[in-house]
């Protein structure tokens, strides 16, 4: 029994750890894809040439031109 629980708590430990997890971005903001998803928007792109993707919230609000 002691053995079936530890190697569930293995199991489960290592599915958390998941290898090749995304670059961060933006002031650990964003992530560095592919593809955003629809609720991300790309602001940079990454040093690896793929797209920053940052939520909205997060990205510097523009601001107006003074003349």
């Amino acid at each position: 029994m002691k053995l079936l629980l530890l190697t569930l708590a293995t199991l489960l430990l290592l599915s958390q750890l998941t290898p090749g997890d995304a670059q961060r971005c933006w002031n650990l903001h964003g992530k560095c894809r592919h593809r955003c998803s629809r609720k991300e928007s790309v602001y940079v792109y990454c040093t690896n040439g793929r797209m920053c993707c940052v939520k909205p919230k997060y990205q510097p609000k523009p601001k107006p031109w003074m003349f």
